[in-house]
């Protein structure tokens, strides 16, 4: 056979498998790539921003009270009433969402003193001058409470009173902490619509009273918690309609008091940073 002349059953014919075998790995990695590339891309988008630290570079500035705890953190805070040491009742406020310590109940100070009341209210870690809690659980908030309550010396035991989603950390208090608790008050709470003592013609009504929107909120901040700061926050979808501040959540007999709320100062300065 000539030099140079492919032997038979191995000609030319037969090499170009190589290349089509190396194609076929890459087009099965692929979908894997894309897979990894994408569930990448979606865990960044439904992360949370960073929280601004107080008193830091693009973070509020400090003009609070505040006091230090034990891991370091501050929790600013708000005093009304009578001095603690001549009060009979010594009340801590938990304000709800798009509050702060300043959405404490609007009592004269003359009412308070009256009745020997020293009224405190704090930001909650996370809102306005209070830094956030990094590791929070159900319980934390709870033990924030009671050392805030220790280091302003408060005594060994207090009142609490929580208006709307504040209502709800009454429940971790009343769990974590009754031994400090003289007394407890919840003001217009979030209800649970999972709880298994609500009644089925109780929670059809409460459920159905909402908006679309709100059900979807709510729905998504029990059943998938990591979802739901991207879902109050993307616009593909209409999200919780409280905190678009629509207008159409409020009652007959609220809608002449939202105007009062808007003219606070603290809210005039909220819309000038």
């Amino acid at each position: 056979m000539p030099a140079g002349e492919p032997l038979p059953g191995r000609g030319a014919s037969s090499r170009p498998a190589a290349p089509a075998t190396a194609y076929s790995g890459v087009a099965k990695k692929l979908p894997l790539a894309l897979l990894v590339f994408f569930s990448a891309l979606l865990y960044n988008q439904i992360q949370p921003p960073p929280p601004k630290v107080p008193g830091s570079p693009g973070g509020p500035p400090i003009t609070a009270n505040r006091t230090k705890l034990r891991d370091g953190r501050h929790l600013a805070y708000l005093e009304s009433g009578v001095p603690k040491d001549q009060a009979k009742y010594k009340i801590i406020f938990v304000h709800g969402f798009f509050c702060c310590r300043y959405d404490v109940l609007n009592v004269s100070q003359g009412l308070l003193q009256e009745l020997g009341i020293y009224l405190l209210s704090f930001d909650r870690p996370g809102y306005c001058e209070s830094d956030a809690h990094p590791a929070r659980t159900e319980e934390s908030i709870a033990v924030d409470i009671a050392e805030l309550a220790d280091n302003l010396q408060l005594g060994p035991r207090f009142h609490l009173m929580g208006f709307s989603m504040g209502g709800e950390i009454m429940w971790s208090c009343l769990k974590h902490i009754p031994h400090r608790l003289a007394g407890v008050a919840i003001l217009a709470p979030v209800g649970n619509y999972w709880w298994s003592g609500l009644p089925p013609d109780v929670y059809q009504e409460a459920w159905y009273v909402q908006f679309p929107q709100d059900r979807a909120a709510v729905w998504v901040a029990h059943h998938l918690p990591w979802l739901a700061n991207w879902w109050n926050t993307q616009r593909l979808f209409p999200s919780s309609s409280v905190k678009a501040r629509n207008p159409a959540i409020y009652s007959r007999e609220d809608k002449p008091l939202s105007a009062k709320f808007a003219q606070r100062a603290h809210n005039a300065r909220e819309k000038n940073t």
